[in-house]
């Protein structure tokens, strides 16, 4: 016996209401509720309830603790972020903005796989638009089984028969199941596939990889229980007008938060990008001023960034502040900053500043590169190519140092750079024996001046 009731469902954020409301009370969005109708079959004895033997409770000391033998992606970058591959019965969620490389990146690794069966299910697009794609990916794979499916029942059933070593979901909006009344991509929709496909990857132990949209905020479109069912949540991050790719990871039950991996959008798919410092640096045949060098940590990856600033005059009223890849608001700290405690009188100048390559930084220690920039296209003095800069700039305008600035130096190190400056109360923390690499240590903004232009205030 079926019971049908409906409810009244946020489409932003998953609440739910007996009535409409015109704002939703918890997310404070207008108009965003809507009607679903959900059908939910009842059993005729609801005093019985079976259970399973996994539902019987055991003494902590009986549960087996071996780990699981991890399936390995043949992807490099990929392996480093999941903690060494696809765990056993894991659920992975992968977000990002359309076009971003969401479809590439599963299928590139569907077709990785040779010796394991994987079953590419696509409810975006048709199975001949999946074939062009593998031909130009890995035209010598075509050992990857396709389905073209969105009914939920349907692809269950297709995945108990064929029983895949690995199963990848394209997206998870396009599904819908004919129990819920609503339309595919609705927050119920999502919600029940998204559980019915964790409860098959739970029972036979078999990896499933789900595909998910963001909204215009950058969140992961649908309920915020579809982030907190699966096992790992990965971001695919970066700017269309670019090249490179970058994978983070916000949610990991098997490994760390902290790692990222980098990728190059080719022709043949995504490049791993082994070494990015080498690529996020530019090569100039003369020295350029504006351009600064700094030794960042994105998650536990070091690497050298080059940072890009340009000061003019203030052709217009208003002075122009424009940021690309990084914080607008920081750079209006640090401008106040060399203003108020080094002299420098920018109230009436224009600043632009570029990070090169694309990427968003959030490290602190580039506000030191920050800044040497700035200053460096404001006395149009270039600096040399080989110098780098790690640390962080306080309101005070004292130079504050940075957490693993061993990783930052050696990095600096391998690169080429002949020296690198820093905090000089990070100096105590660091293996001076280790760095060959010459560390010029500074405390406040003045004493920067002094050491890398030459000159006082203006």
């Amino acid at each position: 016996m079926a019971k049908t009731r409906s409810v009244y469902v946020c489409q932003n954020c998953g609440a739910e209401s007996v009535k409409w409301l015109g704002k939703c009370p918890v997310c404070n969005e207008w108009n965003t509720y809507v009607e679903e109708r959900i059908t939910k079959e009842v059993s005729s004895r609801p005093g019985l309830v079976n259970v399973s033997r996994n539902a019987i409770p055991k003494p902590l000391k009986e549960i087996e603790s071996n780990s699981e033998k991890r399936i390995d992606t043949c992807i490099g970058e990929l392996n480093r972020i999941l903690g060494g591959g696809l765990v056993p019965g894991s659920v992975v969620l992968l977000g990002g903005e359309p076009g971003i490389g969401k479809s590439t990146l599963a299928l590139q690794l569907a077709l990785g796989l040779h010796s394991r069966k994987v079953l590419y299910i696509s409810g975006e697009e048709s199975a001949k638009q999946v074939k062009l794609r593998a031909d130009r990916i890995m035209p010598d794979n075509q050992d990857c089984l396709i389905l073209n499916e969105t009914l939920l029942e349907n692809i269950l059933t297709q995945i108990d028969a064929v029983k895949p070593d690995l199963a990848i979901i394209d997206s998870v909006q396009t599904l819908y199941s004919d129990s819920i009344e609503s339309s595919p991509g609705s927050v119920s929709q999502v919600r029940e596939t998204a559980a019915s496909l964790l409860r098959y990857a739970k029972t036979t132990g078999t990896p499933v990889i789900i595909i998910g949209h963001i909204t215009k905020d950058g969140s992961i479109a649908g309920p915020k229980v579809l982030e907190h069912i699966v096992d790992v949540v990965l971001q695919f991050e970066g700017d269309q007008n670019y090249l490179y790719r970058i994978l983070r990871s916000s949610k990991n039950r098997f490994g760390s938060t902290s790692e990222i991996g980098i990728f190059e959008m080719q022709n043949s798919g995504l490049a791993e990008v082994l070494n990015p410092s080498e690529i996020l640096l530019s090569h100039h045949d003369e020295m350029l001023s504006g351009i600064a060098i700094a030794a960042t940590i994105d998650g536990a990856r070091p690497f050298l960034i080059e940072t890009q600033a340009l000061v003019s005059s203030a052709v217009y009223g208003t002075p122009q502040r424009s940021t690309t890849g990084f914080d607008q608001r920081r750079l209006n700290m640090l401008l106040a900053v060399l203003e108020r405690r080094a002299g420098f009188r920018l109230a009436n100048k224009d600043v632009f500043l570029n990070i090169a390559g694309g990427i968003k930084v959030n490290d602190p220690a580039i506000d030191l590169a920050v800044v040497v920039a700035v200053l460096s296209s404001t006395f149009d003095a270039p600096i040399p190519g080989t110098t780098c800069f790690a640390a962080e700039v306080g309101l005070s305008g004292e130079i504050r140092p940075v957490s693993r600035l061993d990783q930052r130096v050696s990095e600096a190190r391998k690169l080429g750079m002949k020296e690198i400056y820093i905090s000089k109360y990070g100096v105590k923390n660091l293996d001076k024996g280790a760095t060959k690499i010459k560390i010029i240590p500074v405390s406040r903004i003045e004493e920067l001046v002094k050491q890398v232009f030459g000159k006082g205030n203006n």
